[in-house]
């Protein structure tokens, strides 16, 4: 049984307990740290976008159609589906001259919430730019249409959209992608399981962008770019992705994932960081992904305090009354290589 990392406090006490695992770990393969079951397989779902969009820069379709580090930071996003992601969003499918219906995210309300209110105020209803993937998707469409491949269908396990990318995983985490476990993600492409340790491994290696040669550092090296210049299109508004990388970019890059993963990478220290919380709760994660920041040095008191919403939140009634709180157990203690 995974430890506890993250406990739920109701007044003076404990009303849930988190369990989790972490691990992280050098682009050699080496084990810096872990807790937990590392080696069980978890489904990392949007925290390895990073490594889903380098198939999309190293073809060349960024210059093709004239996009920019904007458009990459998207491709790389969950995000809120305010009006700058929807807006650029938007602006993409025109470039590549395709229309909603070529998304196969499927329409969704967008994530942040005064932008579903505006919405529904305006009488309208959620679109495929609102998704939260449509970023990722226009950036296999665009790659598909680079190559001059078909777009239908393009989300399926055996389409070349998702082999690609399936290759990238496969040479950054040392494990054979035809052997995982997969399902389908909430956006319709595939989601693999991947022991959590090799999810660590492969954002160590994206890091290390010495490890890259050609065309594909050149894309590795531009999406690096492309997110530490742009965090805000990554998520959004009152996000713990964007917060973290405003108060700390270019020194790190941290994703989350849907069911309580993350994933942060540390190109100077050559590190990567994959996070899963057992139950699936992300305001869990969120404190979690802090401790293990602030266990490595990688956060200050200072950076704990000014990200206290998201690391250190506080449980509230119906009346706005502090009523509890969340944050990290004393399991961290034992967080070893």
């Amino acid at each position: 049984m995974n430890p506890v990392l993250v406990n739920r406090w109701r007044g003076n006490a404990i009303e849930s307990r988190h369990r989790g695992s972490v691990a992280v770990v050098e682009a050699t393969g080496r084990v810096i740290a872990a807790l937990g079951d590392v080696q069980r397989a978890v489904f990392p779902r949007s925290a390895i976008k990073f490594l889903q969009a380098i198939p999309f820069v190293e073809s060349g379709a960024v210059d093709t159609y004239d996009l920019d580090d904007r458009h990459i930071a998207l491709s790389c996003a969950s995000h809120n589906g305010e009006p700058i992601h929807a807006g650029l969003a938007q602006d993409w499918l025109e470039r590549i001259k395709c229309d909603h219906d070529d998304l196969e995210c499927g329409a969704e309300l967008p994530m942040h919430q005064a932008t579903q209110f505006e919405l529904m105020s305006e009488g309208r209803g959620p679109q495929r730019i609102h998704h939260n993937c449509s970023g990722k998707h226009l950036g296999f469409l665009s790659t598909c249409k680079q190559l001059g491949e078909q777009t239908d269908n393009y989300r399926l396990y055996n389409h070349a959209a998702q082999q690609r990318w399936f290759e990238v995983l496969e040479s950054v985490s040392n494990t054979r992608v035809a052997q995982l476990p997969w399902g389908y993600d909430g956006c319709a492409i595939p989601t693999l399981a991947i022991p959590l340790q090799r999810i660590a491994l492969a954002m160590a290696r994206f890091g290390d962008v010495s490890r890259f040669e050609g065309p594909r550092r050149e894309a590795v090296e531009r999406i690096h770019a492309a997110i530490t210049s742009n965090p805000y299109l990554v998520a959004g508004k009152e996000r713990l992705c964007t917060a973290l990388m405003e108060r700390l970019a270019p020194h790190i890059m941290i994703k989350v994932g849907a069911d309580g993963v993350y994933t942060a990478v540390i190109p100077e220290h050559g590190l990567g960081i994959a996070l899963k919380i057992d139950d699936g709760n992300d305001a869990a994660a969120r404190v979690a992904i802090g401790a293990v920041l602030q266990r490595l040095g990688l956060l200050s008191g200072e950076d704990i305090k000014a990200l206290n919403e998201y690391l250190r939140p506080s449980v509230a009634n119906s009346r706005g009354e502090t009523v509890g709180r969340i944050e990290p157990s004393s399991d961290w203690e034992s967080l070893t290589a």
